[in-house]
């Protein structure tokens, strides 16, 4: 099958070609630059320069796919930039989904459980609860409103589905997303957990999910790719046991996460730029974003490891690429 890829170049992005190289597919990889970045080299993909929010540079990349597999996003947990994450994730979406349309080729939207109704502490929340809970910030907003675009289009006959990944972590992140928690609480001691809690899933096994859902997803149904439901205290004292540093003592409380938010969004007034400490973030890190993976599980065979496993992944590639000593 040929397939194009977009976001190649992140953790799943990055995941996802090389299984599909291994599974003996045909891969375009869409890429901003000229030239081949390290995260693609020495692997057998046919590279295409261009950028999401730019509809011709997609309908030339997606010239006689058959699927296009979608993990291209700008993420950002906080209250601004919300024009730029719109730009990126809700109209390059539109794009993407006009090449399918013209190709009439199968798309898999890479959204997040972020996305869905509020997880809990049991993981039982799945993809049919109705309530919402989740923080309005710029990346769930967008998010949401490209998530919108591909279901409004599953609806008007598009063959398109969406997956909703959890807390990834494991190889290949080059660009040390969700894996740079874990290269900081390596470093340095952090008394101090968050008070929410995520659902761990190896990145791995989030790739072969996508691959999963391209071959066997109902078309319009969405799917929870999540895994080890944890708290972050749980999580933390893995991460600082697994460097054979000292565990978090307790969980944040709201009067410290109110002061730092409060003192993370007046510094990004003042400076305009916010940084990963704002009221958005905070809050959302007291939240329980655990997942029921059942669907996945009976109906792509989506596969859930132990936290453990992954984050020892994560840990070794990291040393291995000197991300850490």
């Amino acid at each position: 099958m040929r397939i194009l890829i977009t976001g190649a170049t992140g953790l799943l992005g990055n995941n996802i070609v090389r299984q599909a190289i291994d599974d003996g597919h045909d891969c375009v990889v869409l890429v901003r630059d000229k030239g081949v970045p390290k995260p693609l080299e020495s692997l057998k993909v046919q590279i295409s320069q261009g950028d999401v929010t730019d509809l011709e540079s997609i309908l030339h990349a997606s010239e006689g796919v058959d699927a296009i597999l979608h993990s291209a996003a700008y993420l950002h947990i906080g209250w601004k930039n919300l024009e730029q994450a719109m730009q990126i994730n809700r109209e390059g979406t539109k794009n993407i989904v006009e090449a399918a349309r013209k190709n009439r080729s199968r798309l898999v939207h890479v959204s997040t459980v972020n996305t869905l109704a509020i997880g809990n502490r049991e993981g039982t929340v799945d993809e049919t609860a109705t309530h919402d809970g989740q923080i309005p910030c710029t990346y769930v907003a967008s998010k949401r409103a490209s998530e919108k675009v591909v279901v409004d289009a599953a609806k008007e006959g598009l063959d398109a589905l969406v997956v909703h990944p959890g807390f990834m972590l494991g190889p290949w992140d080059w660009k040390r997303s969700s894996g740079r928690m874990v290269i900081e609480c390596g470093k340095l001691w952090t008394p101090l957990a968050p008070s929410g809690g995520c659902s761990v899933c190896d990145v791995r096994d989030v790739a072969r999910g996508v691959l999963s859902a391209l071959e066997k997803g109902t078309s319009g149904r969405h799917y929870i790719l999540g895994g080890e439901n944890l708290s972050y205290f749980d999580l933390w004292t893995k991460i600082a046991r697994a460097f054979q540093k000292r565990p978090p003592i307790t969980v944040m409380r709201w009067p410290a996460r109110f002061l730092a938010g409060t003192v993370g969004d007046i510094k990004a007034q003042l400076t305009g730029q916010e940084s990963d400490v704002n009221s958005a973030a905070l809050a959302m890190s007291a939240q329980f974003h655990c997942y029921s993976s059942q669907r996945a599980i009976d109906e792509l065979g989506f596969r859930v490891r132990p936290a453990e496993e992954s984050l020892q992944a994560a840990i070794k590639w990291f040393r291995e690429v000197g991300y850490i000593s």
